[in-house]
Parts: structure tokens; sequence; C-alpha cells
């Protein structure tokens, strides 16, 4: 690869303040959230057109040179880490609303749209985009649409995947493609589903057709505390044992609880040991219905405080304190490595012991934040990132989590991703036939594995070429 022409050939697409090569400029993007694992791009570009994305895409796959699309860099699995020798074609510009249907309840957006930002323009006309992630304030529709994101109401609504209708996308040799429509119904094979979640492995996705939902006509939501983190776990059971369908189903421990409340002040009781935040939504009718059976499940749950929001800001007060619990837990510990294992309903209780039995066995502290409706952990493991041991330390517990979630039928990730981090932990969840099945795949799409390489697949032939690991993780990822 002759990087000098690679570069003059760029600059031909890009003036001098959007083509980034030194130093100083590279060192935001060598990490995404993850920032344990660092690697120097060969540049950054930023296109402000799809026009400009295309180009580039076509003048990496003519020099071979590996490319990976990033948007607001709040991935925590690595999956938008930098490859070694290759560039980045950071989004973030390409963020129109193109279209919004309000009759066909769509919205068409280009990939750097911010996820909260397509609600905000649906609000006026009753409707929202329901995947919400804790970082929705910022994350991009391009990154939900490559890790398939959930959040706290997955439970109900479902994931991104379940919200995209079509997409338009290049593919990593530079042609275009759409797929889908504007239509709920499908015909033929689903490729929209395929290139969801497949993280930046099938080129990039351009412009997201989004299926919006009516906003619902009332909320109840319900905040419960627990002198333990097992006893939240069953009145989880409890809720869905009774017939209950709630839009979300949270749990976060007191490590968190005190984060949150540091950071956010949402009026958390401070002693409890695990808090659990149910919220019923729909038509009012029937959302009165579900309540008062909610309310029965939580008296007999063994919760020794029920606090119920009574209006829209003690609700958003509620959801504040959630939602900021990940960067909150900043203020607790110089690192942390958040995990994001699944593991089923009825093994949440078994889950959480183990978790804080390998916390306690080897002095690390471990808060917990998680989906709890669908299983979805979200350990985070607490460590000073100054000691190699520590750090190897924190990232033995993470592996022995991961498996945990394997052994009990789980997964290794929920939303988060495989990205470099779960890369070694793959083979435990796949057998080799289903790994060759995948990898055949992105493949046959990406002969030369251009796009996002030594993400998600152990097989990736140059993946040991191209990920240069911050020097003291090493030892980790051999």
């Amino acid at each position: 690869m002759d990087d000098a022409a690679f570069l003059v050939e760029l600059s031909t697409i890009y003036p001098d303040d959007r083509l980034l090569t030194k130093q100083a400029q590279l060192v935001t993007y060598e990490s995404d959230a993850l920032t344990s694992y660092q690697v120097r791009p060969l540049a950054v570009v930023l296109p402000e057109t799809q026009e400009e994305v295309i180009q580039t895409v076509r003048k990496c796959h003519k020099y071979k040179v590996p490319f990976v699309a990033r948007g607001s860099g709040t991935s925590l699995s690595g999956g938008s880490l930098p490859t070694a020798g290759g560039i980045v074609i950071a989004l973030n510009r390409l963020n129109r609303i193109i279209r919004l249907d309000v009759e066909d309840r769509f919205a068409v957006v280009e990939c750097g749209v911010i996820n909260i930002d397509v609600s905000l323009a649906a609000e006026p006309y009753g409707l929202y985009f329901a995947p919400d992630p804790s970082s929705q304030l910022i994350c991009t529709i391009g990154g939900n649409l490559a890790f398939n994101s959930g959040g706290a109401h997955c439970l109900k609504y479902g994931m991104t995947s379940n919200h995209i209708l079509g997409l338009k996308a290049v593919l990593p040799d530079g042609e275009v493609i759409e797929l889908g429509s504007e239509s709920l119904e499908g015909i033929g094979p689903d490729l929209v589903g395929l290139y969801v979640g497949s993280e930046g492995l099938f080129g990039i996705a351009l412009e997201v057709t989004l299926r919006l939902l009516p906003k619902p006509e009332a909320y109840r939501t319900v905040l419960a505390a627990y002198h333990s983190l097992e006893a939240a776990g069953n009145a989880v059971a409890m809720v869905i044992a009774a017939g209950l369908l709630p839009g979300a189903l949270e749990i976060m421990d007191n490590l968190a609880i005190q984060a949150a409340e540091s950071a956010v002040h949402a009026g958390y009781p401070l002693d409890a040991l695990g808090l659990l935040i149910v919220e019923l939504d729909g038509e009012s009718s029937i959302v009165e219905k579900e309540f008062s059976a909610l309310m029965e499940v939580m008296e007999e749950s063994g919760a020794y405080e029920i606090r119920i929001a009574e209006d829209a800001d003690q609700r958003a007060k509620i959801w504040k304190g959630r939602k900021s619990a990940f960067s909150a837990v900043g203020r607790l510990s110089l690192d942390y490595l958040v995990q994001d294992g699944v593991v089923p309903r009825s093994q949440l209780s078994h889950a959480l012991r183990e978790i804080k039995r390998l916390g306690d066995q080897n002095d690390i502290q471990i808060a917990n934040v998680f989906h709890a409706g669908d299983g979805n952990l979200h350990p985070l493991i607490l460590f000073d990132g100054r000691d190699t041991a520590n750090l190897e330390k924190a990232e033995n517990i993470a592996g022995e989590i991961l498996q945990m979630c394997i052994d009990l039928g789980g997964s290794i990730t929920g939303e988060h991703g495989i990205g470099v981090e779960k890369l070694k932990y793959v083979p435990a969840m796949f057998s080799d036939s289903d790994i060759d099945a995948m990898q055949s795949i992105r493949l046959n799409i990406d002969p030369h594995e251009l796009s996002n390489r030594g993400k998600m697949l152990p097989g990736d032939a140059k993946t040991a070429k191209s990920i240069d690991f911050h020097k003291h993780l090493l030892s980790q990822t051999r």
C-alpha cells in the first residue's frame, strides 16, 4: 500500500480541515468508550455528504486500505477501534433527518443523526423512536444499527432491529445498495435483519428508514427498594409471572445508586442494596388496571420502600438517575470494564450471587446496572488501570462472568456487541461451523476484510496484524 498516494487521493475529496493526519488530531480517535484499547489510525476523514463517504470507500478499496466507520464513539466493546494503517471515517456530520412521514409513521435519517433527535423531531406529531440506549443523548443511529442496541424499554419494544425498515449502504467495494423499504411488510430474504448488528463488517449504512411509534397515552413509573440485590431480582420474576409486560424493568445495586445519586441527585434511597424501576405504559385504562396488579406484586415482593412518580418531572428524575449510572460510576473508580452478558430471567438471582462472589473473591468492587426484564447484565468491574495486575484481574473476572452467562444458557452480549473485547470468547459460544458460516458471509461481501477489520469474528484472517492493542493488554489478547 502506498500511503502517500492514498492520502493524496483523499485530499481530492477533503480539504485540509477535514482530512486529519497530524498526531494531535488523531489522538481523539485512537479509541472509543473502551479506552483500554488504543490504536492510532493513518488518517481520519470528516465527510459532510453521503457521496464523500462513497468516494472514500472506493478509494480504500482501490488501495486496499482498511477503514472503520465511527459515530460518537460510545461503543463499549472496542467496536469503533481504528485499524493500524487504516483510516477512520467519522460520520457525525451526516446528521440530516431527510424525511418524517407522520401518516405512515417512519423517518428517513442519515447515519450520524443522534438517537434522541429522532424522537424530538417526531414529538410534535405524537410519535417517537423506541430504542433508548443509556447513551441516547449522544449515540448515533448508525451505531445503534451496527450493534443492534436496546435500552431500558427493550423488554416490551424490542431492539433496534425491530425498528429498522430499510437502509441505504455502501459496501466495502464501493457499491451502493438499498435494502428493505418503507413498509412493515417485507418481501423476500430479511437482508435488513442480516445487516443490523453486523458491527460494520458489511460496509457503512448511509441512510436508515426508522419505524416510529405513537407515544404512549399514559405512564406509571414505580421505584422499589430492597434490602438485597437478590430480592430485587426475585421481584422481576414475580412481575413477569403475574402476566405483566412493563415497558421497562431495571435494577441497580448500591454502588450504582451511590454513584448516580452523587452525580444527578435523583432522590434514590441510599441505603437500598437493590433498586428496581418498573414502568408501565400504554392506553390509560389498561395502564391503570396493570398498575393495580403491579402494586400487589410489589407489596408481596418484600420491598421496604415503594415510590410512585406522580408527574412527568418525577418520572424524568428517576430515569435520569438510571441513564447516568454508567458515567457516574467514574466517580467511584479511575477505570472500569462494562460487561454485557445475558442470562435467562429465571437465572438472574444466581447470576447476581456469582458476580458478587467473584468480586469478593478478587477484592474488586463490581457495580451492577442492568436490563432485568430480558436478563441483560451490565456489571461494571472497577479497577485502577495504572496497575497492570489490577487490570488483568478485572479482565479475568469479566471473562468468568461471560462464561457463566454461556453456562446458564445465555449470551456473551445483549447490545454492546463483540467488537474486539469479546473476540476470544466467541468460540465458547459458537461452534467452528457456526463461525465458519459467519466468516463465509463476511468474505463474500468483503473478501479483503477492509471494513472494520479485526472485529466480531475471531476467524478474521488479519486480526492479529490489524489490532495493535495498548501495551499493557498484549498478554490478555494474544
